[in-house]
């Protein structure tokens, strides 16, 4: 399907932080360039809204990837990670999501889910129908539910190049080459430094002949 895109287009974009964070690190053992993926998001057109969804740790270790979606001017909205009893854990932002999409989608031409979740395939279809908004959808596609792309109006594989759309792709990936080359390298045998003994022909003569043991 052939998606129109212009200047004028009002644009709202919902990023399920959580999802594509882990989508990154699980697949590639790295982190989302969204510099660009927001810059080929909006293409140009006028985005009236930009919202990341993020799931806290009690580790903190998204903290870095988080500091990233403010510097871009990405509004945050944060929900601590539930432990139950017996160590079950729960982290969704679904309903959440869904909910501001609902509410902000008759100020918008065209809404961007950033997430692979087939959860989201009722929201997609909720916005084309009865909100008329075109739907787009970006996410890696590896990692992505087929249905999911099918109801969306277009879709934006981050796997179709990974160099792009992560940090410092590129770079890791040469190291990991020149890595692989030098543990494959032949080593060269070590030359011993005891001289081989020489065989005297007469002991093996007699050897052969039963009367000698060595």
């Amino acid at each position: 399907m052939t998606v129109i895109k212009h200047k004028e287009q009002r644009v709202g974009i919902f990023i399920d932080a959580q999802n594509l964070y882990h989508s990154a690190r699980n697949l590639y053992s790295a982190k989302a360039n969204f510099k660009q993926i927001l810059e080929d998001a909006v293409a140009d057109r006028a985005l009236i809204r930009a919202i990341a969804y993020v799931i806290t740790t009690e580790s903190g270790e998204e903290s870095t990837f988080f500091d990233a979606l403010v510097k871009l001017g990405i509004e945050t909205k944060t929900k601590d990670l539930q432990i139950f009893f017996g160590g079950a854990k729960k982290a969704d932002w679904d309903v959440g999501l869904a909910v501001d999409a609902i509410k902000i989608s008759p100020k918008l031409d065209t809404v961007i889910i950033v997430s692979g979740d087939g959860d989201y395939i009722p929201l997609v279809e909720y916005l084309q129908i009865s909100q008329g908004c075109q739907v787009e959808v970006i996410a890696f596609g590896k990692s992505s539910s087929s249905k999911l792309i099918e109801a969306a109006d277009d879709f934006l594989d981050l796997d179709s190049d990974p160099q792009k759309y992560l940090m410092n792709y590129g770079k890791r990936n040469t190291q990991r080459k020149q890595k692989g080359k030098q543990q494959n390298k032949p080593q060269q045998k070590k030359q011993s430094s005891s001289k081989k003994v020489q065989k005297n022909p007469i002991l093996n003569k007699k050897a052969q002949d039963g009367r000698i043991t060595i």
